[in-house]
């Protein structure tokens, strides 16, 4: 019989209970996980009941709520507040998503929360993104063009081509998407994932930009683009409604007609 050896660190254990309901009160159990690099420890989960009246209505604001209140030494990313910068991704009762979008209310019984999955932890709720990050800026995330733009002017482009771009630019690099993906998890040394193909067919649809071959001559690999099976994950994951399954068939499609060009 086979026996397998986890990481040392990859056991959850319970953690403490903080109390802090009311009698009578509109109390809610947040059940987040937590684990401290420094501290030599098992991750463990801590449950904080608190009562939903004393903060506002978002996942983010309970947490918020938490730190502030009870357990100054909670750990977590946080911006806009408006959905707009991604800092909050996180798993919350089983699905990635934004806290600061996530409505309590929506979520039936105690609230779960976890760092996005199969990334590693810098602590508590944050995840270390820098591989992420690395993937996003390998495919040259900006206009590309020969072309010297216009004297005091934009680049200027049709009602058509802008549509084009429409479902791609909106993209906050929140990495929902991305970690949600199994051929992510298991491949994510060399598949780019979701996210970062999203953009790099948001350039390849822009009619300003003229480097379409050497961007698809940079994606031309085994890994980087094809471990996509679309399962859809990314699509029903993205905080904003976007479908980075459908961008990567559009690349698929985009390589399977340069090749008949060639062919």
């Amino acid at each position: 019989m086979a026996e397998f050896t986890l990481p040392k660190n990859s056991k959850i254990v319970e953690g403490k209970t903080y109390d802090f309901s009311t009698k009578g009160g509109n109390n809610k159990v947040f059940s987040i996980y937590r684990w401290d690099p420094d501290a030599k420890e098992l991750p463990k989960i801590d449950k904080y009941i608190i009562d939903l009246d004393k903060c506002g209505p978002m996942v983010l604001d309970a947490i918020i709520y938490i730190k502030n209140e009870i357990d100054p030494t909670l750990t977590f990313r946080r911006s806009c507040r408006e959905g707009i910068c991604g800092s909050c991704a996180m798993n919350i009762d089983g699905t990635n998503t934004l806290a600061c979008t996530k409505s309590i209310q929506s979520v039936k019984k105690a609230v779960k929360i976890y760092p996005l999955p199969h990334m590693k932890v810098a602590k508590d709720l944050v995840p270390d993104l820098k591989h992420f990050y690395d993937q996003y800026a390998s495919i040259k995330p900006w206009l590309q063009s020969e072309t010297p733009p216009p004297a005091e002017k934009e680049r200027l482009q049709s009602k058509a081509e802008r549509e084009k771009i429409d479902g791609l630019y909106e993209c906050i690099l929140c990495a929902c998407c991305s970690t949600s993906c199994p051929s992510y998890w298991w491949n994510s040394d060399r598949y780019l994932g979701p996210a970062a193909l999203l953009q790099s067919y948001r350039w390849l649809a822009d009619s300003r930009d003229e480097s379409t071959e050497e961007r698809l001559d940079a994606l031309e690999d085994p890994f980087k683009l094809y471990r996509c099976h679309t399962i859809m994950n990314c699509a029903k994951t993205c905080p904003k409604g976007l479908n980075p399954a459908k961008a990567i068939a559009e690349i698929k499609k985009m390589m399977a007609s340069r090749s008949l060009e060639t062919s």
